[in-house]
């Protein structure tokens, strides 16, 4: 991540193109409820039983575009992307137990009564695992 090492080789995650050459930040973030499009044969539509889902987030670096083909190459699933494709929201690797990853902040959406479909999901397959 350019955020932890500004000089890295291997920028897989890096600021939003729009964010490049930002210097006054303030205002700048990706922000707020945005759509994300999940792969029908993913893990996370599994979980999420729809194909369309919001999600709120709060960033402004992502998934670099240049490592797409790198990263599903050796086996990531790029399982939600926003609904133009270009910026990657969930990935996940299709053989782990659960493994999702995701830009998003699903504990905003969490509540007691009603627990994120992820946190549902990782609790039940921690639970499978251990048995």
């Amino acid at each position: 991540s350019i955020e932890l090492n500004p000089s890295t080789p291997h920028p897989v995650i890096a600021l939003m193109p729009d964010q490049n050459g930002v210097e006054d930040i303030g205002g700048t973030l990706r922000l707020g409820s945005c759509p994300c499009v999940l792969l029908t044969s993913s893990k996370a539509y599994a979980l999420y039983g729809e194909e369309l889902i919001h999600e709120r987030h709060r960033h402004r670096y992502e998934v670099n575009n240049d490592y797409r083909a790198v990263l599903t190459e050796h086996g990531m699933v790029l399982s939600g992307l926003s609904p133009d494709g270009r910026i990657v929201e969930m990935i996940e690797l299709k053989d782990h137990p659960f493994f999702i990853a995701t830009q998003a902040h699903p504990e905003l959406k969490s509540r007691p009564n009603r627990p994120h479909p992820l946190f549902k999901g990782f609790v039940e397959a921690a639970l499978s695992y251990n048995k």
